[in-house]
Protein backbone atom coordinates (compact mmCIF):
# COMPACT_ATOMS: atom_id res chain seq x y z
CA UNK A 1 0.00 0.00 0.00
CA UNK A 2 1.55 3.46 -0.69
CA UNK A 3 1.71 5.67 1.74
CA UNK A 4 1.48 9.78 1.62
CA UNK A 5 2.37 11.29 -1.18
CA UNK A 6 3.59 8.04 -3.28
CA UNK A 7 1.60 6.61 -6.10
CA UNK A 8 1.97 3.22 -7.95
CA UNK A 9 2.85 2.47 -11.15
CA UNK A 10 -0.16 1.93 -12.85
CA UNK A 11 0.85 -1.44 -13.94
CA UNK A 12 3.34 -3.74 -12.24
CA UNK A 13 3.89 -5.97 -15.51
CA UNK A 14 7.15 -7.67 -16.01
CA UNK A 15 8.88 -6.91 -18.94
CA UNK A 16 8.74 -10.33 -19.83
CA UNK A 17 4.94 -9.92 -20.28
CA UNK A 18 5.08 -6.35 -21.60
CA UNK A 19 7.49 -8.09 -24.72
CA UNK A 20 5.60 -10.84 -25.55
CA UNK A 21 2.14 -8.63 -25.56
CA UNK A 22 3.92 -6.94 -28.03
CA UNK A 23 5.12 -9.68 -30.56
CA UNK A 24 1.64 -11.08 -30.14
CA UNK A 25 0.71 -7.94 -31.82
CA UNK A 26 3.62 -7.66 -34.25
CA UNK A 27 5.07 -5.18 -33.07
CA UNK A 28 9.00 -5.31 -34.26
CA UNK A 29 11.35 -2.76 -33.21
CA UNK A 30 12.33 -0.35 -35.77
CA UNK A 31 15.96 0.46 -36.63
CA UNK A 32 15.10 3.41 -38.45
CA UNK A 33 13.34 5.32 -35.19
CA UNK A 34 16.14 4.12 -33.60
CA UNK A 35 13.68 1.89 -30.48
CA UNK A 36 15.97 0.44 -27.91
CA UNK A 37 14.32 0.21 -25.03
CA UNK A 38 15.60 0.28 -21.60
CA UNK A 39 14.22 -2.71 -19.82
CA UNK A 40 16.07 -3.33 -16.91
CA UNK A 41 14.07 -2.33 -13.74
CA UNK A 42 16.51 -1.43 -11.64
CA UNK A 43 17.96 0.86 -14.26
CA UNK A 44 14.67 2.69 -14.93
CA UNK A 45 13.98 3.44 -11.01
CA UNK A 46 17.82 4.86 -10.70
CA UNK A 47 16.85 7.15 -13.34
CA UNK A 48 13.73 8.45 -11.92
CA UNK A 49 15.63 8.81 -8.54
CA UNK A 50 18.25 10.09 -10.63
CA UNK A 51 15.70 12.95 -12.26
CA UNK A 52 14.96 13.44 -8.49
CA UNK A 53 10.91 13.69 -10.19
CA UNK A 54 8.39 14.66 -6.73
CA UNK A 55 4.42 14.28 -6.59
CA UNK A 56 3.03 17.03 -8.63
CA UNK A 57 6.31 17.62 -10.78
CA UNK A 58 5.68 17.94 -14.72
CA UNK A 59 8.09 15.95 -16.56
CA UNK A 60 8.03 16.08 -20.57
CA UNK A 61 9.46 12.23 -21.73
CA UNK A 62 10.29 11.86 -25.18
CA UNK A 63 10.93 8.35 -26.88
CA UNK A 64 8.43 6.75 -23.71
CA UNK A 65 8.08 3.19 -26.25
CA UNK A 66 6.19 0.35 -24.23
CA UNK A 67 5.64 2.89 -21.21
CA UNK A 68 8.12 1.20 -18.91
CA UNK A 69 10.02 4.34 -18.15
CA UNK A 70 6.81 6.37 -17.88
CA UNK A 71 5.20 4.00 -15.20
CA UNK A 72 8.03 5.10 -12.54
CA UNK A 73 7.50 8.17 -13.67
CA UNK A 74 4.07 7.89 -12.47
CA UNK A 75 4.68 5.66 -9.47
CA UNK A 76 6.92 9.05 -8.43
CA UNK A 77 3.82 11.00 -8.87
CA UNK A 78 5.10 13.16 -11.51
CA UNK A 79 2.51 13.93 -14.52
CA UNK A 80 3.68 13.29 -17.80
CA UNK A 81 3.80 14.73 -21.21
CA UNK A 82 5.13 11.87 -23.09
CA UNK A 83 5.56 12.02 -27.22
CA UNK A 84 5.60 9.31 -29.02
CA UNK A 85 6.45 9.14 -33.05
CA UNK A 86 4.90 5.67 -33.47
CA UNK A 87 1.31 5.40 -33.30
CA UNK A 88 1.48 1.55 -32.75
CA UNK A 89 3.46 2.05 -29.51
CA UNK A 90 1.02 5.30 -28.29
CA UNK A 91 -1.86 2.94 -28.73
CA UNK A 92 0.20 -0.10 -26.77
CA UNK A 93 0.90 2.21 -24.25
CA UNK A 94 -1.88 4.02 -23.36
CA UNK A 95 -4.08 0.57 -22.83
CA UNK A 96 -0.62 -0.63 -20.61
CA UNK A 97 -0.65 2.27 -18.29
CA UNK A 98 -4.22 3.65 -18.15
CA UNK A 99 -3.52 6.73 -16.58
CA UNK A 100 -4.86 9.66 -16.40
CA UNK A 101 -1.62 11.50 -15.37
CA UNK A 102 -0.13 11.09 -18.57
CA UNK A 103 -1.16 13.71 -21.95
CA UNK A 104 -0.27 12.17 -24.75
CA UNK A 105 1.44 13.76 -28.23
CA UNK A 106 1.92 11.08 -30.85
CA UNK A 107 4.02 12.57 -33.58
CA UNK A 108 8.13 13.96 -33.59
CA UNK A 109 8.84 15.62 -31.87
CA UNK A 110 10.97 18.03 -34.18
CA UNK A 111 9.48 19.87 -36.63
CA UNK A 112 12.75 20.20 -38.40
CA UNK A 113 16.24 19.87 -38.28
CA UNK A 114 16.24 22.40 -35.27
CA UNK A 115 12.59 23.06 -34.26
CA UNK A 116 10.32 21.41 -32.06
CA UNK A 117 6.83 20.14 -32.86
CA UNK A 118 4.25 23.38 -32.55
CA UNK A 119 2.15 21.10 -30.71
CA UNK A 120 5.32 19.91 -28.31
CA UNK A 121 5.92 23.62 -27.55
CA UNK A 122 2.21 24.44 -27.18
CA UNK A 123 1.82 21.51 -24.24
CA UNK A 124 4.70 22.67 -22.50
CA UNK A 125 4.37 25.10 -19.24
CA UNK A 126 5.56 28.60 -20.08
CA UNK A 127 6.55 29.20 -16.63
CA UNK A 128 7.17 27.44 -13.67
CA UNK A 129 9.91 24.46 -13.25
CA UNK A 130 9.55 21.28 -15.38
CA UNK A 131 11.83 18.16 -16.15
CA UNK A 132 12.57 16.24 -19.01
CA UNK A 133 13.32 12.18 -18.46
CA UNK A 134 13.84 10.57 -21.75
CA UNK A 135 15.58 8.09 -23.08
CA UNK A 136 15.86 10.21 -26.24
CA UNK A 137 16.40 8.77 -30.04
CA UNK A 138 20.11 8.68 -30.60
CA UNK A 139 20.29 10.44 -33.87
CA UNK A 140 17.64 12.79 -32.62
CA UNK A 141 19.59 13.63 -29.45
CA UNK A 142 21.28 16.46 -30.07
CA UNK A 143 18.53 18.52 -31.61
CA UNK A 144 15.97 17.97 -29.16
CA UNK A 145 18.51 18.76 -26.23
CA UNK A 146 19.73 22.23 -28.42
CA UNK A 147 15.73 23.35 -29.00
CA UNK A 148 14.70 22.50 -25.48
CA UNK A 149 17.83 24.86 -24.27
CA UNK A 150 16.49 27.79 -26.83
CA UNK A 151 12.57 27.86 -25.30
CA UNK A 152 11.29 30.73 -23.31
CA UNK A 153 11.06 28.76 -19.87
CA UNK A 154 13.15 25.48 -20.75
CA UNK A 155 13.87 22.23 -18.83
CA UNK A 156 14.78 23.35 -15.25
CA UNK A 157 16.62 19.83 -15.39
CA UNK A 158 17.20 17.03 -17.99
CA UNK A 159 17.90 13.28 -17.16
CA UNK A 160 18.54 11.69 -20.44
CA UNK A 161 20.34 8.65 -22.08
CA UNK A 162 22.21 9.04 -24.85
CA UNK A 163 24.57 7.43 -27.17
CA UNK A 164 28.17 6.96 -25.00
CA UNK A 165 30.19 8.99 -27.62
CA UNK A 166 27.65 11.83 -27.88
CA UNK A 167 26.68 12.28 -24.08
CA UNK A 168 30.52 12.08 -23.67
CA UNK A 169 30.95 15.17 -26.14
CA UNK A 170 28.24 16.99 -23.92
CA UNK A 171 29.78 16.84 -21.01
CA UNK A 172 33.20 17.56 -22.01
CA UNK A 173 35.47 19.68 -20.22
CA UNK A 174 37.12 22.08 -21.74
CA UNK A 175 41.03 21.35 -23.19
CA UNK A 176 39.63 17.70 -24.16
CA UNK A 177 39.37 16.37 -27.71
CA UNK A 178 35.97 15.88 -27.16
CA UNK A 179 35.13 19.48 -26.12
CA UNK A 180 33.23 21.20 -29.50
CA UNK A 181 30.76 23.70 -30.54
CA UNK A 182 27.98 21.46 -29.15
CA UNK A 183 28.91 21.30 -25.78
CA UNK A 184 29.95 24.76 -26.12
CA UNK A 185 26.02 25.65 -26.64
CA UNK A 186 24.90 23.89 -23.88
CA UNK A 187 26.85 24.02 -21.40
CA UNK A 188 26.02 28.36 -21.76
CA UNK A 189 22.39 27.15 -20.83
CA UNK A 190 22.93 23.50 -18.60
CA UNK A 191 25.72 22.43 -16.23
CA UNK A 192 26.40 19.07 -17.81
CA UNK A 193 27.15 16.17 -15.32
CA UNK A 194 28.06 12.30 -16.44
CA UNK A 195 26.30 10.06 -14.19
CA UNK A 196 27.06 6.32 -15.43
CA UNK A 197 27.27 4.30 -18.31
CA UNK A 198 24.62 1.37 -19.29
CA UNK A 199 25.60 -1.91 -21.08
CA UNK A 200 23.59 -3.04 -24.16
CA UNK A 201 22.49 -5.67 -22.46
CA UNK A 202 20.54 -3.70 -20.49
CA UNK A 203 18.42 -2.81 -23.95
CA UNK A 204 15.82 -4.42 -26.02
CA UNK A 205 17.07 -4.93 -28.97
CA UNK A 206 20.50 -4.61 -27.39
CA UNK A 207 22.29 -1.58 -29.99
CA UNK A 208 25.65 -1.73 -31.02
CA UNK A 209 27.21 1.06 -28.72
CA UNK A 210 26.99 1.70 -25.20
CA UNK A 211 24.98 4.47 -23.31
CA UNK A 212 25.36 6.51 -21.14
CA UNK A 213 23.01 9.08 -18.58
CA UNK A 214 23.55 12.70 -18.10
CA UNK A 215 21.80 15.12 -15.80
CA UNK A 216 21.83 18.53 -17.25
CA UNK A 217 21.03 21.64 -14.89
CA UNK A 218 19.84 24.78 -15.73
CA UNK A 219 22.08 27.60 -14.92
CA UNK A 220 20.98 30.36 -12.51
CA UNK A 221 22.19 33.09 -14.99
CA UNK A 222 21.63 31.56 -18.64
CA UNK A 223 22.26 33.66 -21.84
CA UNK A 224 18.87 35.48 -23.36
CA UNK A 225 17.84 34.38 -26.45
CA UNK A 226 19.49 36.86 -28.51
CA UNK A 227 22.58 35.85 -26.84
CA UNK A 228 22.20 32.47 -27.61
CA UNK A 229 21.33 33.25 -31.29
CA UNK A 230 24.45 35.09 -31.72
CA UNK A 231 26.47 32.68 -29.90
CA UNK A 232 25.40 30.12 -32.29
CA UNK A 233 27.65 31.89 -35.81
CA UNK A 234 30.07 32.54 -33.29
CA UNK A 235 30.99 28.67 -31.99
CA UNK A 236 30.50 27.53 -35.62
CA UNK A 237 33.16 30.14 -36.80
CA UNK A 238 35.39 29.19 -34.39
CA UNK A 239 35.17 25.25 -34.06
CA UNK A 240 34.97 24.96 -37.88
CA UNK A 241 39.21 24.24 -38.25
CA UNK A 242 39.95 23.13 -34.95
CA UNK A 243 43.66 23.21 -35.12
CA UNK A 244 43.45 26.88 -35.58
CA UNK A 245 44.44 29.46 -33.19
CA UNK A 246 41.42 31.63 -31.79
CA UNK A 247 43.13 34.25 -32.72
CA UNK A 248 42.58 33.48 -36.65
CA UNK A 249 39.15 32.24 -36.16
CA UNK A 250 38.86 35.17 -34.29
CA UNK A 251 40.06 37.53 -37.19
CA UNK A 252 37.43 35.44 -39.37
CA UNK A 253 34.70 36.15 -37.24
CA UNK A 254 35.52 39.97 -37.24
CA UNK A 255 36.90 40.31 -40.38
CA UNK A 256 40.05 41.84 -39.20
CA UNK A 257 43.29 40.80 -37.41
CA UNK A 258 43.57 43.83 -35.30
CA UNK A 259 39.74 43.36 -34.21
CA UNK A 260 41.01 40.05 -33.14
CA UNK A 261 44.18 41.10 -31.14
CA UNK A 262 41.73 43.54 -29.47
CA UNK A 263 39.41 40.93 -28.19
CA UNK A 264 41.76 38.55 -27.09
CA UNK A 265 43.49 41.51 -24.71
CA UNK A 266 39.89 42.07 -23.54
CA UNK A 267 39.57 38.70 -22.60
CA UNK A 268 42.41 37.77 -21.38
CA UNK A 269 42.57 35.46 -23.22
CA UNK A 270 45.97 33.82 -24.97
CA UNK A 271 45.95 34.39 -28.98
CA UNK A 272 47.77 31.05 -29.30
CA UNK A 273 45.27 28.74 -27.71
CA UNK A 274 42.74 26.86 -29.70
CA UNK A 275 38.74 27.10 -29.43
CA UNK A 276 38.52 23.62 -27.79
CA UNK A 277 40.67 25.06 -24.91
CA UNK A 278 37.92 27.77 -23.64
CA UNK A 279 34.84 27.57 -21.79
CA UNK A 280 31.53 29.24 -23.20
CA UNK A 281 32.12 32.13 -20.82
CA UNK A 282 34.48 33.99 -23.12
CA UNK A 283 32.42 34.15 -25.91
CA UNK A 284 29.18 35.26 -24.13
CA UNK A 285 31.39 38.06 -22.81
CA UNK A 286 32.60 39.07 -26.03
CA UNK A 287 28.99 39.11 -27.64
CA UNK A 288 28.60 41.63 -24.61
CA UNK A 289 31.28 43.81 -25.65
CA UNK A 290 29.36 44.14 -29.09
CA UNK A 291 31.39 41.87 -31.15
CA UNK A 292 29.44 40.39 -34.11
CA UNK A 293 30.38 39.27 -37.72
CA UNK A 294 30.68 42.03 -40.29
Amino acid sequence: MSGPGEFEAPRRARWSEIKSALESAGFEPSRALGQNFLVDENMLRAIVRDARVAPGDFVLEIGPGAGVLTAQLLAAGARVLAVEIDERLASFSREFLGEERVQWIVRDALAGKHALAPELIAALPTEGDWKLVSNLPYSAGTPILAALARLPNPPRSATVLLQKDLALRLAAEPGSKTYGAISARLQAVYAIEHLRDLGPQLFWPRPQVDSSLLRLELRPERPSAAELAALDPLLDTLFSQRRKTIRNRLAEYLGEGALADRACEQLGLDPRLRPEDVGHEPWLALLRLGAKKP
